[in-house]
């Protein structure tokens, strides 16, 4: 049986952004026809930052796809008017999974109301957002693409003992000194301008470099932009990274979330660390067993492909609308 028509709005690139793409695919897997709405894409001198000229642009698409339903990927640069009324215009569902952790709650938060259909992807965010639309949330977590990141072999600039990839913070610099002894390499936006700078390879990469750096690596390292909390609700979601790496079938280590360990379990798949400390020995133990390593890798790849890919979370969204 075909699936429906889905009008996917998202910003869309190879860096930042690559995963829209992805779940678009996910998408077309499942029988879905398929158009994409980039919202980087603003033609027009005058009229490019108009909220009118977004709504005609939308209204087009939509009507040129015969959209049965709109996928809002986050798509925080739509505002809740232009939604509402869009919705009421066009008489289709409009459902948002919202991707983002507690940093753009606010946002989140504005902007849910609008949408017929709403799902998070971190329980941190769907409890916040459960009260403010006075009904449950679903969580539906983010995945990866298994075809994309792989495992691959690299080598050259590519090859390095413990490696992370992505934006410099203050928080994980600190972690990440104290790893230099074991050689570490940086990839991504900022660590030039960090005590670091010396062991940066490269700033922006792309998905293609982004995966060619993490399968060089021995150990992974995955540190998320915010502390994790007390299991209480309080900064529980997972990065992105989580799942990439897991498919890469790279030894990942990483720091605690409240969520973590609903999708993977620490010590099979990978491994969890809470002080800089720990950090330290476990990736001094994983570089000096490298089958028990290799063996998380593995684990951690077939664990994606059982259950977080994005084919997984897109039968769980419109199994819902459609419900």
């Amino acid at each position: 049986m075909t699936g429906p028509s889905v009008l996917v709005v998202a910003e869309f690139d190879d860096a930042l952004h690559a995963h829209a793409a992805q779940r678009c695919r996910a998408l077309e897997r499942l029988d879905c026809r398929v158009e994409a709405f980039d919202l980087r894409d603003r033609p027009g001198l005058l009229s490019r930052f108009t909220r009118k000229d977004l709504r005609t642009r939308l209204r087009k698409a939509i009507a040129d796809a015969k959209a049965d339903l709109v996928l809002a990927i986050g798509a925080l640069p739509l505002d809740r008017q232009t939604v509402t009324e869009l919705s009421a215009v066009t008489s289709i569902p409009w459902i948002n999974w919202f991707p983002d952790d507690l940093r753009t709650i606010e946002d989140v938060v504005d902007r849910a109301p609008a949408y017929q259909h709403v799902f998070a992807a971190g329980s941190d965010v769907a409890e916040r957002l459960a009260g403010v639309l006075h009904r449950p949330v679903e969580i539906v977590p983010l995945a990866a693409d298994p075809s994309i990141y792989r495992p691959l072999r690299s080598k050259d600039q590519y090859r390095a003992n413990v490696v992370f990839a992505g934006t410099a913070t203050r928080r994980r610099e600190e972690l990440l000194s104290g790893l230099l002894e074991f050689g570490l390499a940086l990839w991504g936006p900022g660590w030039r301008r960090t005590g670091l700078r010396d062991y940066c390879r490269g700033e922006l990469p792309d998905t293609e470099t982004y995966v060619r750096a993490y399968s060089g690596a021995s150990v992974a390292i995955n540190i998320h932009h915010l502390a994790g909390g007390n299991g209480a609700g309080v900064e529980a979601s997972v990065n992105q990274r989580v799942f990439e790496l897991a498919a890469i079938g790279v030894p990942q280590v990483v720091d605690r979330r409240a969520d973590l360990e609903i999708h993977f379990e620490a010590g099979t798949h990978l491994l969890v660390f809470e002080q800089a400390e720990q950090l330290r020995e476990l990736v001094r133990a994983a570089l000096q067993d490298f089958a028990a390593s290799e063996a998380l890798g593995v684990a951690a790849r077939k664990e994606v492909l059982a259950a977080h890919t994005y084919m997984h979370r897109m039968r769980q969204i419109l199994a819902k609308v459609r419900g």
